[in-house]
């Protein structure tokens, strides 16, 4: 058994392809189902966001376990492997770990340091716990990632400016609007994001918010709590977007749903209604909320996920970067020594097995060939073969403890293993990324492409 992570991100795909590949709330559960039905995953949990879709799981073998990952992960797409495959991602054992931790640390994110991936990992840990799918292996990772995220962001600044892609799109916006102060904005959908994006409106002084959302109840919650804190609220029906947009001078959608909720027809009506005030548009969705064709109306910007993607990648992380990689490379270090430590436990319980068989088989040897033999004297005798046996073992037990920790320790496990014959069933050490580097798609560095899988696809079935 193994960790095997397929993912797909802003770093691999076009928002094209992200979108194609996302998987909303509703049908994480469903696709959780699915990979624990294929014969070679044993645990799962599924992490979704606006910019990267990751599977994370327990494999049996390699190959078995990623042609299982990837043909879900297709059929969900509507997609063939191949049509996937330039843009898919794989890490395996070690190379999963680290990436893991520096998902958590908000190193892999498009806005470096944004704090939001923490949440969002724990509520895919949440649903996969809850949907039966994690096992003791993705529940120590998960708990671990998050502390190490929560590390990172308390040790470091790379948060310090509370950047997220919300924060900036609108500061995108604010300079399209020449500032955001007294404006009136709509917000489509009154989610996590949605919640997000008011409280950062809210910062930027805006005039008025509107909430659009498909539950008016959750709309309604979200406007109050901004009319709590003095911001003019209100809500407004989905089936009446035209009328909010006219008003508007600031439209920010992320609801989530499948398909575009503010369509070319809708904004084209409003536009007919207002004055000539530019509209500047966030899509925030993935899939896109905004359909594409709004950008080529006239008066109007539209800020999307992929326009974000670029303008990000061209900043470079600075000292709270290197530091917060610092964390994570101790952090992934300590993990894996403790995995390798703790995978000596079965060789160790199984020598000290050993041991007592053969001190009880002698003592009833002993029982039989001097039947006589005072009681006292017996169990003197039993004290003092087994402190022999202890303190002849102790040394070696902790030893093989301490070099297990080390990369390619597992070596003296085996050794023992084969030295006592001893039952050689243990679980298979994670290892480090650097030692995984033969290993298909286990390497440390960034992508293992599934075409470099031409020519194994025979092996480990």
């Amino acid at each position: 058994m193994n960790l095997l992570t397929v993912g797909i991100s802003h770093h691999s795909a076009p928002v094209r392809m992200l979108e194609r590949v996302s998987i909303s709330g509703a049908d994480v559960p469903k696709l959780l189902d699915e990979l624990l039905q294929r014969e070679r995953i044993c645990e799962a949990f599924i992490v979704s966001t606006c910019n990267r879709v990751e599977i994370y799981t327990v494999a049996e073998t390699f190959h078995g376990g990623l042609d299982d990952v990837t043909s879900v992960l297709a059929q969900h797409a509507g997609a063939e492997v191949a049509d996937l495959a330039d843009h898919l991602y794989v890490y395996y054992a070690g190379a999963a770990v680290e990436h893991l931790f520096s998902v958590s640390a908000g190193l892999d994110s498009m806005v470096v340091g944004e704090a939001q991936i923490l949440g969002q990992l724990r509520q895919a840990y949440g649903t996969a716990d809850e949907n039966g799918s994690v096992g003791k292996t993705l529940h120590e990772l998960a708990q671990q990632a998050l502390r190490v995220g929560k590390r990172v962001h308390s040790e470091t600044g790379i948060d310090g400016e509370g950047a997220s892609v919300v924060s900036e799109a609108l500061a995108d916006a604010e300079v399209a609007l020449d500032g955001l102060a007294g404006r009136s904005a709509l917000v489509v959908g009154a989610g996590s994001m949605g919640g997000l994006a008011a409280a950062q409106l809210k910062r930027a002084g805006i005039g008025e918010v509107v909430i659009a959302n498909r539950t008016a109840a959750n709309g309604e919650r979200l406007a109050e709590s901004l009319r709590a804190d003095g911001i003019a609220s209100r809500t407004a029906d989905l089936t009446d977007l035209s009328s909010a947009i006219a008003a508007a001078d600031l439209v920010v959608a992320c609801t989530g749903a499948i398909g575009a909720v503010v369509t070319e027809d809708v904004v084209a009506s409003a536009l007919t209604v207002r004055d000539d005030r530019p509209l500047l548009c966030c899509d925030l969705g993935l899939p896109r909320d905004i359909a594409p064709e709004v950008a080529g109306l006239p008066g109007v910007t539209v800020v999307d996920l992929e326009s974000l993607q670029q303008r990000l990648s061209e900043k470079q992380g600075g000292n709270e970067s290197e530091r917060a990689a610092q964390i994570v490379a101790e952090e992934l270090r300590n993990y894996l020594a403790a995995q390798r430590s703790a995978e000596v436990t079965p060789t160790v319980t199984a020598l000290r097995k050993r041991a007592a068989e053969v001190v009880d088989s002698e003592l009833l040897r002993l029982d039989s060939r001097l039947p006589e033999l005072d009681g006292d004297v017996r169990d003197e005798l039993a004290r003092t073969v087994r402190r022999v046996v202890d303190k002849l073992l102790h040394a070696p037990t902790v030893r093989v403890k301490q070099l297990a920790s080390v990369p390619g320790g597992a070596g003296y496990a085996d050794a023992l293993r084969e030295l006592f014959e001893l039952d050689p069933q243990t679980p298979a050490v994670l290892g480090t990324p650097q030692a995984d580097e033969g290993l298909p798609g286990g390497a440390s560095v960034a992508q293992a492409r599934l075409r470099d899988r031409a020519g194994q696809d025979g092996e480990d079935r």
